[in-house]
């Protein structure tokens, strides 16, 4: 029976048809579950049943394992178990597009700075606390020196430590760094920032460079194309489509190598999103008319067709092409790296959908499909617990959150098995693939007066 529960867990998930029911009960027990736990490139466990209490993976046993009475069994029927992903870098702040990260099996997202006070006080709790679907949500405060990009501002060191405390009162959990700040208030947000507990991350900084950041204990680079900007070159200096020659790649590596547990957002996706819409407005227009704009915000498909990037001149792929290789070295070296999108600031990065193409863009970089995957499960995991201590998440381990994703085959074998998840569970809470269309349908009927929009369950990719 097992091969055949199997087929039909897979069509109920590729076809919308009803599945396992949706569930948030205290204890769960998913049983005959293959594991990829991201403990280890090699590590995999067969047929095994992986016990959830309380939010917490409580055990992981052979099939025999002793379950308490009161638990609901979900059997995976030989379908893979391992971690939920996040996104490290993104910019949604409303509860639609969490829910549609969710459906996308993204069980941890960090916001990287503009989200509105509403999104920061109400929706943010309701998210970590179970109460709407969503992943879990960390939220960066972004600090600049002047007004250039729209954000708020820090002219001195006292007002430096006035927005890190702010911060703090409201609920942030990372003090983001802009690229206009003077060196003496990067200085006071560093110091500050230490002593309230919300590490640094962000751009490079002009006035002060990646370097001499990461020295002042800069917990992560926003974007692997930081390093254009401040680091292979002195900052400021005027940027062209060529990139630096390879050689410089090793410097890179040694200077993150340099300051252990500092981290690199491998937004592999949000360069080649710009990159391969400059000059080319028929990539934007094919965007908004793809199968995933109906769970897209009506605001983001106006700013969608209203940006600018079509309208510039440079040609980067060569510079795609070398952050592809600056990723590729920085893995090979240990430095841990985190998947991030940008979404949904620019054309084509759709929530949660986009970080799905970040890994295969990691992937074809030349990244293992293990290392790969550990940017949105192990690495970011590690870093939010060393970082805020908060509950380590990101493999499937004892002790471990209870962020776990089903798919059919194992995403070792194969990134393309995470577009159709069978389940997603977040916090504890399961959700089968009838649920997870469920979200995108509901998402898509709150703006479908503002836009006919196609089907939001669209055949995988």
């Amino acid at each position: 029976m097992k091969p055949l529960r199997r087929a039909l867990l897979l069509l109920a998930a590729l076809c919308g048809l009803p599945g396992l029911a949706a569930a948030a009960g205290p204890v769960t027990a998913f049983v005959h579950a293959n594991v990829v736990t991201m403990n280890g490139e090699a590590e995999v466990l067969r047929d095994r049943t992986v016990l959830v209490r309380e939010g917490r993976i409580d055990a992981i046993g052979a099939p025999a394992l002793e379950l308490p009475a009161e638990a609901r069994r979900i059997d995976a029927a030989g379908a893979w178990l391992s971690p939920g992903l996040a996104d490290m870098h993104m910019h949604s702040d409303i509860a639609d597009d969490l829910a549609v990260y969710l459906a996308h099996g993204v069980t941890t997202v960090l916001n990287m700075g503009g989200a509105r006070d509403g999104f920061i006080q109400r929706t943010l709790p309701a998210a970590n606390r179970g109460a709407i679907p969503a992943p879990q949500v960390f939220a960066a405060f972004v600090v600049d020196g002047t007004a250039d990009y729209g954000h708020f501002q820090a002219h001195t060191p006292d007002e430096a430590r006035a927005v890190v405390d702010l911060a703090k009162a409201n609920g942030y959990r990372f003090i983001k760094v802009y690229n206009n700040l003077r060196p003496e208030v990067f200085a006071a947000l560093a110091a500050q920032g230490r002593r309230q507990g919300l590490p640094l991350l962000g751009h490079g900084v002009t006035a002060v460079g990646l370097a001499a950041q990461l020295d002042a204990g800069q917990a992560a680079v926003a974007h692997l194309e930081e390093f254009f900007y401040g680091f292979f070159w002195p900052p400021g200096t005027e940027q062209t489509d060529a990139p630096p020659p390879d050689a410089a790649i090793a410097r890179a590596v040694e200077a993150m190598r340099a300051h252990p547990g500092a981290a690199v957002v491998a937004d592999l996706v949000t360069y080649a999103a710009i990159a391969g819409q400059i000059g080319h407005p028929e990539v934007v227009a094919a965007q908004l008319a793809a199968p995933d704009i109906a769970t897209l915000a009506p605001a983001d498909r106006l700013a969608w067709r209203q940006s600018g990037y079509v309208r510039k001149t440079a040609r980067l792929a060569a510079r795609l092409a070398f952050l592809g290789r600056l990723a590729k070295a920085l893995a090979d070296a240990g430095v841990p790296l985190l998947a991030g999108t940008d979404a949904p600031t620019i054309p084509g990065l759709f929530p949660g959908r986009s970080l799905l193409d970040d890994l295969d863009l990691l992937e074809q970089a030349g990244l293992s499909r293990y290392q790969a995957l550990a940017t949105a499960t192990r690495w970011p995991g590690d870093f939010i617990a060393s970082r805020l201590g908060a509950m380590p998440f990101g493999r499937v381990a004892v002790g471990m959150r209870a962020d776990l994703l089903l798919t059919a085959a194992s995403p070792l074998d194969g990134l393309a098995t995470l577009r159709r998840p069978l389940g997603v569970m977040a916090g504890g809470q399961w959700r089968d693939a009838a649920a997870l269309d469920g979200l995108r349908r509901d998402v898509a009927g709150h703006y479908a007066p503002h836009d006919a929009p196609a089907d939001p369950c669209p055949p995988p990719r």
